[in-house]
């Protein structure tokens, strides 16, 4: 079986994830077994339209965020306790919460230092 790197169609699939249910290569799509398992999970428990949804979601995750084995590592522990993908609580867990800038304080010190700065280098390239 050949394998399709979900990476180079993902911007297809966002566009119409409801096609993910009938791709021809979807099996071939998986990057990781996890993704396999999550996608049988979800289409047991729903409709294939909303699998799809999800799976394109959890996907996109996955390419956006660079967190593949980690979110597979995380759809394997909740499908083994019998709980399919959720993809708002993934979306929550693998989202860097935004942090705000720190405020920084710069004080300037008076021109007239600089001048001082000039006349005494002045004097040292005389001497």
């Amino acid at each position: 079986m050949h394998v399709v790197d979900y990476r180079h169609i993902i911007a297809a699939l966002r566009a119409k994830p409801g096609a993910l249910a009938n791709l021809a290569y979807r099996d071939a799509l998986w990057p990781r077994a996890a993704y396999r398992r999550a996608w049988e999970a979800l289409t047991a428990a729903g409709s294939p339209r909303d699998a799809a949804r999800t799976m394109v979601g959890l996907l996109a995750l996955a390419h956006d965020r660079g967190v593949e084995a980690d979110l597979a590592a995380a759809i394997d522990a909740g499908l083994d306790v019998g709980e399919p993908p959720d993809l708002a609580a993934m979306l929550r867990r693998f989202t860097p919460a935004a942090t705000a800038a720190p405020e920084v304080l710069v004080i300037l010190p008076p021109l007239a230092s600089f001048d001082r700065l000039i006349v005494l280098a002045a004097s040292e390239a005389v001497s």
